[in-house]
């Protein structure tokens, strides 16, 4: 059995969480499973302040993978959707706010991990030599 890949986790602008670094380390170690010469992983979990962002408080989560080689980063960030809102005189207006799912720091790590995922398979293909092509069709 493989030893655990090692998890470098970070928090910045927000405490630490155990919960948090729990979901974290239990993403990481699924990872393997899709690329088994994983040297390292290291994660960061953002909150910018409340100021920065318009909609509301979001989070970014930053991995970057070591492997040999190189090293596959992925930056989770939040994007941001149209909503029309009713303002106080009962008229309508359009504001830009953060997608739902970016509010909630689980969601962030499934989705960056899901593209940690796909990107450790696209290098794992490329490393294996398997690439996707089309055979011409040759004219009789």
């Amino acid at each position: 059995m493989m030893p655990p890949i090692p998890v470098q986790i970070t928090f910045r602008h927000m405490e630490p969480s155990p919960a948090v670094e729990a979901r974290i380390l239990e993403e990481a170690s699924d990872l393997d499973r899709y690329f088994d010469r994983i040297t390292n992983c290291q994660v960061v979990v953002e909150a910018p302040h409340r100021h920065h962002q318009p909609g509301g408080r979001t989070f970014h989560i930053g991995i970057e993978i070591s492997v040999p080689g190189t090293r596959l980063v992925v930056s989770h960030e939040p994007s941001l959707h149209s909503t029309m809102v009713q303002t106080g005189t009962g008229e309508a207006e359009k504001r830009l706010e953060t997608q739902p799912d970016h509010k909630d720091v689980y969601g962030c790590i499934r989705d960056a991990f899901k593209t940690a995922r796909r990107r450790l398979e696209d290098y794992a293909r490329l490393m294996r030599g398997d690439t996707k092509y089309h055979a011409r069709e040759e004219a009789p």
